[in-house]
């Protein structure tokens, strides 16, 4: 298997961008207030009283779920900024041969 020669590069255009950059914006904004409302919910709690440990598995469930939204929805979002300014720079045309 020969290595590779160079490391091949992908453009979007800016609206991606600030689409890409939005959904990691918007993840930040539902994710955390629905992490509020499980926390407060009843079923996240063995007694049913909320903040009184031992936690269910409903709680567990949707702490994984919330904590995989907001790193993919980070990486998302960085993704869109990297792109953005990235769409900022002038790049000469390659020539293909």
């Amino acid at each position: 298997m020969t290595p590779l020669a160079y490391w091949p590069t992908m453009v979007l255009s800016r609206g991606w961008a600030v689409f890409l950059t939005g959904v990691g914006v918007w993840t930040w904004v539902i994710w955390p207030r629905f992490a509020v409302a499980i926390w407060r919910d009843p079923r996240s709690w063995v007694s049913g009283t909320v903040g009184e440990w031992p936690v269910t598995s409903f709680l567990w469930v949707h702490a994984l779920l919330i904590g995989a939204s907001l790193v993919i929805g980070t990486a998302v979002g960085l993704l869109g900024i990297r792109a953005w300014r990235a769409s900022r720079r002038v790049t000469p045309p390659v020539a293909v041969d």
